[in-house]
């Protein structure tokens, strides 16, 4: 089984010596790289085999925030955000600019490993609680965009189409939708449980089902509605309407 390549990107030598340090002695994982800067980071994946970068959020030339940015779209590697700030706006600027993780630089040793193994599965790696808070944030300022073209006079070229009184704001455009109306009842159920925070373990209790056939589920539902990683579902969920601001899903 080939190793994870994992590129390290932060403008501190010491600390991304460190981080090969404590990354160098897991057979698993190979350290392949360094970048001072996001630019660096950028051209490096571009030019060799990299699986996983660790991006530091403040560097000089380029930050961490816009190489992420070019690196998920140019599809040359995942990126888990490195940051000593436990910060909404830095983990809300990550996730849309398409980071598969978030860690701060004082988690153990054991958490760094741990996290390039998960996002190099293809899982995201967020507390469930930030991973709600900041997806949350992220919805709201959706449905106030959408509330404040609904308010608009009917014909202005952005105003949203009329609703009855008491409905949902407008759920999401319509491929979303057909995207949604893909999953099968099941699936959805998974869904709305990943977008509530919940681990594959606890979506297992709460469906009185095994954790491997939560598994199952949650790789259907990532292919159907074409999403890279859990973090990605839970914006899904949020942008498409299946969960509102201030709904609290039930479990199971």
């Amino acid at each position: 089984m080939e190793p994870i390549r994992v590129l390290l990107a932060d403008d501190q030598a010491l600390l991304r010596a460190g981080f090969a340090m404590m990354l160098s002695v897991e057979d698993e994982i190979e350290v392949v790289g360094q970048a001072a800067n996001g630019a660096e980071a950028v051209a490096f994946a571009a030019a060799h085999p990299v699986d996983i970068i660790l991006m530091d959020v403040q560097m000089p030339v380029l930050d961490g925030i816009r190489a992420t940015e070019q690196v998920v779209q140019a599809g040359t590697a995942k990126v888990i955000i490195l940051t000593t700030f436990e910060r909404d706006d830095y983990l809300f600027d990550a996730i849309s600019a398409g980071a598969s993780g978030f860690l701060l630089k004082n988690s153990d040793p054991d958490d760094l490993v741990a996290a390039v193994h998960a996002v190099a599965g293809g899982h995201a790696l967020l507390a469930p609680e930030m991973t709600v808070r900041v997806i949350e944030r992220f919805a709201r300022q959706l449905h106030a965009e959408a509330a404040g073209a609904a308010a608009l006079p009917t014909g202005h070229p952005t105003a949203a189409p009329a609703t009855a009184v008491g409905t949902r704001p407008p759920s999401g455009s319509a491929q979303q939708q057909k995207l949604l109306d893909s999953l099968t009842s099941r699936e959805r159920e998974v869904l709305v449980n990943v977008a509530a925070g919940r681990s594959n373990a606890e979506i297992a209790a709460g469906m009185f089902v095994a954790e491997a056939t939560v598994k199952t589920h949650v790789s259907n539902l990532l292919s159907k509605i074409q999403v890279r990683d859990r973090v990605q579902a839970v914006v899904f969920a949020y942008e498409s309407g299946l969960i509102l601001p201030g709904d609290k899903p039930a479990a199971g």
